[in-house]
């Protein structure tokens, strides 16, 4: 009898050594061992579908010729309608006022082209073009001006699924800087306490430092062109501290970063709020505004005001002037904006008129009140009025 019961034991035995067996065959091999895992059906979702594998890929080349771009400006800055720091980095190139097209654009990898985006302007037609090298790690440009012959045919036949090799032309760019960034699905960030808030843009959280991924002589030649000395030095878009003033928030009712054209406003930034280090020096502190006086407005914060990242429920109101600002280089002079400069840059705002003042109240960890006062100094005002706006995260 004991043989009979025996038997069944012996066969389950052997198949579970055969399933161990193949996971580590498929794992050694590349294949994932979890094809429904979180980074690989992200990077799925990326790519409509046209990925396959996982891991992280190695970047050796340049996306421009070194002679063609003067800096590299790290992730984080906020200008414009970019109300909250932003998830690229931009090659800015050595003539910037370059005709259309001056500049040729590369592949940095081995990889594949899976989508290309138009976008007319009043300067012309521009591309956004996302490159996958496992379903888990990609890389994407933005601003090109023009895509090479055999890149543009793919795109006019609407096979977007091409194969391209590291150095292989993929169109060139002038009169712009060529936007720039690293996905990897497998590192989300965690400095944004609700990340949610962010699927209207879903690759933002798998930003990544390029200098983690590229060889060595490409890590050197992009780490002669950054603006930024401090860690890191790529830049950094996530500043959030859960019970901070520090970071991102949305105007409340506006579905977080997707925001809600023509209800709150005339674009989706508009119900935007970021108060974040500078990207370049992240000593001093900046206030950017999805709208202010109706449109968006960026001001850097005195030093000597409160740190937001130390600003709390217990804090109650918080007032700062707004200040506008300039960089200025190791030697002392003021950064022209389009030339590499004498490094360090440091950020200065002393004496400088003051354009406006914000004043903040956290209610609650992840509730925030806020109003602006534009042409008044903190002096002025006292507190809020019935004009004031609620933000969450």
């Amino acid at each position: 009898m004991r043989r009979i019961y025996l038997i069944p034991i012996i066969i389950l035995g052997l198949a579970l050594l055969a399933g161990g067996v193949w996971y580590f065959f498929l794992r050694e091999n590349g294949a994932p061992a979890d094809q429904n895992s979180a980074a690989i059906a992200a990077g799925k979702n990326l790519t409509g579908n046209r990925c396959a594998g996982e891991g992280p890929g190695t970047l050796t080349n340049l996306p421009m010729d070194l002679e063609d771009f003067a800096f590299i400006i790290p992730y984080g800055l906020m200008v414009g309608d970019h109300v909250t720091p932003i998830d690229h980095q931009y090659y800015s190139p050595t003539v910037f006022n370059s005709p259309r097209d001056t500049y040729p654009v590369y592949a940095m990898a081995d990889a594949r082209l899976v989508n290309i985006e138009p976008r007319d302007t009043e300067r012309g037609r521009e591309y956004r073009l996302v490159f996958t090298m496992t379903c888990t790690f990609l890389y994407y440009y933005d601003l090109v001006t023009s895509l090479a012959p055999d890149v543009q045919a793919a795109y006019d036949s609407r096979r977007m699924d091409l194969e391209v090799q590291a150095g292989q032309l993929i169109g060139r760019i002038g009169g712009q800087t060529l936007d720039f960034a690293v996905w990897d699905t497998t590192k989300p960030l965690t400095g944004f306490v609700n990340p949610a808030s962010y699927d209207g843009e879903a690759w933002k959280i798998y930003t990544a430092d390029p200098l983690d991924y590229a060889t060595d002589e490409i890590k050197h030649k992009m780490f002669s062109k950054y603006i930024r000395t401090a860690e890191p030095h790529s830049g950094k878009i996530d500043h959030d501290i859960d019970g901070r003033l520090v970071g991102n928030w949305f105007l409340e009712g506006t579905n977080g970063y997707a925001g809600k054209v023509g209800t709150q406003g005339p674009t989706y930034a508009t119900g935007h709020l970021s108060i974040a280090p500078d990207h370049i020096d992240p000593t001093a502190f900046m206030a950017s505004f999805g709208s202010y006086q109706g449109e968006p407005k960026q001001f850097s914060l005195s030093r000597s005001a409160p740190n937001p990242a130390e600003v709390a429920v217990s804090t109650g109101l918080v007032k700062y002037n707004l200040l506008p600002w300039n960089w200025q280089d190791g030697k002392g002079k003021e950064w022209d904006r389009f030339s590499f400069p004498s490094l360090p840059l440091t950020l200065i705002n002393e004496g400088y008129i003051t354009q406006g003042c914000v004043l903040f109240q956290l209610l609650e960890d992840r509730r925030l009140k806020m109003e602006t006062f534009p042409g008044k100094s903190c002096s002025q005002v006292k507190t809020f009025t019935p004009a004031a706006k609620f933000y969450e995260r």
